[in-house]
């Protein structure tokens, strides 16, 4: 049985075995990768422990992960990231084009990673503020579900009265006895003005927001008839957004991004290789020039401050079929100092991979199909059996590692998938001669295996 998850507050003081072991909860196999991530995620928290002026000269040593598709890769760094509570972006290198040709620049790798920093930290004190926030949206749907004032002149209703009334309004309010009821709210318009300009690498925002600069002048607001259950986390939402400290916010975000950050750059390997001079491969030294200095350490302007990149951690991957990690341009190289070689599964792993991780594949579909009333049961020869067709159909196709477990799974489910809605009672036993009649014959075709599984 595995361990229950660390609480968050355990989650800065995990050691690299802890580490490892809370990622051997989704990813089967590849020892020697976790122990490289492990290993950079511990010496954050040792150089967040020194003094400024070393912490400041200790960089993230960056890792190249090689291996197939399909062989946890990507699942290593995104669960590496969710454990760090850390601003990640995963993006394929492939995306990118040197300067002056069409393509995303490199710098929109910080930008993007500084709005996943922004939206991190204002969820996190949406959170801090939800009490008060919702304790401001309740006085305001109070306030518009009292009588309207009397019209200047007429004699107003004693105080006590009005107490009364409105103490006896948030006693059904929160009771949910008026949800049904319908009120008038005003509404700030969500919408901003944006400007947008044209640069060499295509359409960039301009770095600054003209309606918190000039609050006044684009604050616009409409009223909406909604009833109380679908006013009450709007108004909720606008009262939040009043409490947090946008400044504090963009200040919390860029410091979480610089010091925490992570950036996942995925087939690393399609832009290795050295000029030609022709074709498709014109930029790609190019692409590696311009990367170089993001991973090395740089300062890059975004619409909410000067981030710097010295101590964002980079974990770059690819196949490296065609290239080899030797043809990326040296400087590159060196800037990836860790080089961790991630095996290919086999049979066994596969095994392993459809039942022992929290989000097994048979798992999932037990909990899909449940929802319909349906209990699905795999029995271990019928795992057995995915596995074994599994690494059959990657050995004599293309191999794209556990990816294609999903593949079989989905095509041996497809029947029961489409009629489990009247299948609501029904307890279905999956065993190996199940899997055998549906998938043996398509999986030994190989033609036909290229094209289905």
């Amino acid at each position: 049985m595995l361990p229950a998850p660390p609480t968050a507050e355990a989650l800065d003081a995990l050691t690299p075995r802890q580490i490892v072991a809370e990622l051997d909860r989704f990813v089967i196999g590849q020892a020697a990768a976790k122990r490289a991530v492990a290993i950079a995620l511990r010496n954050r928290w040792r150089r967040q422990r020194l003094a400024p002026e070393l912490a400041d000269e200790i960089v993230p040593k960056n890792i190249l992960m090689i291996g197939p598709t399909g062989v946890g890769k990507t699942e290593l760094a995104r669960r590496l990231a969710k454990l760090a509570r850390a601003p990640f972006l995963k993006i394929e290198a492939s995306k990118f084009t040197e300067v002056g040709y069409v393509g995303r620049d490199c710098e929109s790798i910080v930008r993007d990673l500084t709005e996943i920093g922004v939206a991190l930290v204002r969820e996190e004190m949406r959170a801090a503020v939800a009490a008060a926030a919702r304790g401001r949206a309740e006085e305001r749907l109070l306030a518009l579900l009292l009588p309207a004032p009397p019209p200047p002149g007429a004699a107003a209703p004693p105080a006590d009265e009005l107490a009364a009334t409105r103490a006896k309004l948030r006693e059904r309010l929160r009771a949910g006895a008026l949800e049904a009821r319908e009120v008038e709210v005003d509404l700030e318009e969500s919408a901003a003005p944006s400007f947008e300009m044209f640069t060499p690498q295509g359409v960039e925002e301009v770095g600054f927001n003209l309606k918190e600069m000039m609050p006044g002048l684009f604050a616009r607001r409409r009223r909406e008839r909604m009833s109380i259950a679908d006013a009450r986390p709007v108004l909720e939402a606008e009262e939040a957004e009043k409490l947090i400290d946008r400044q504090q916010v963009s200040r919390e975000a860029r410091r979480r991004v610089e010091q925490n950050g992570i950036v996942f750059l995925d087939e690393i390997d399609k832009v290795a290789g050295r000029e030609r001079g022709q074709g498709p491969e014109v930029s790609r030294e190019g692409v590696q020039r311009d990367l170089l200095p993001i991973v090395e350490g740089t300062t890059v302007a975004t619409k909410y401050g000067p981030v710097r990149t010295d101590h964002v951690l980079f974990i770059a991957a690819g196949a490296f079929h065609v290239a080899k990690p030797s043809d990326l341009i040296p400087e590159l190289q060196g800037r990836f100092p860790i080089r961790v070689e991630l095996e290919s599964l086999d049979e066994a792993d596969f095994v392993r991979i459809l039942t022992e991780p929290e989000n097994a594949l048979t798992k999932q579909y037990r909990a899909l199909l449940g929802a319909e009333g349906l209990t699905i049961e795999f029995t271990s020869d019928a795992v057995g059996e995915i596995a074994r067709l599994a690494a059959a159909v990657n050995h004599g196709t293309e191999n794209i590692g556990a990816r294609r477990l999903a593949t079989l799974l989905e095509r041996l489910l497809e029947e029961v998938s489409f009629n489990a809605s009247e299948m609501s009672g029904v307890e279905l036993v999956v065993d190996g001669a199940f899997v055998r009649n549906a998938l043996s014959e398509l999986a030994a075709n190989q033609d036909l295996s290229r094209y289905v599984l």
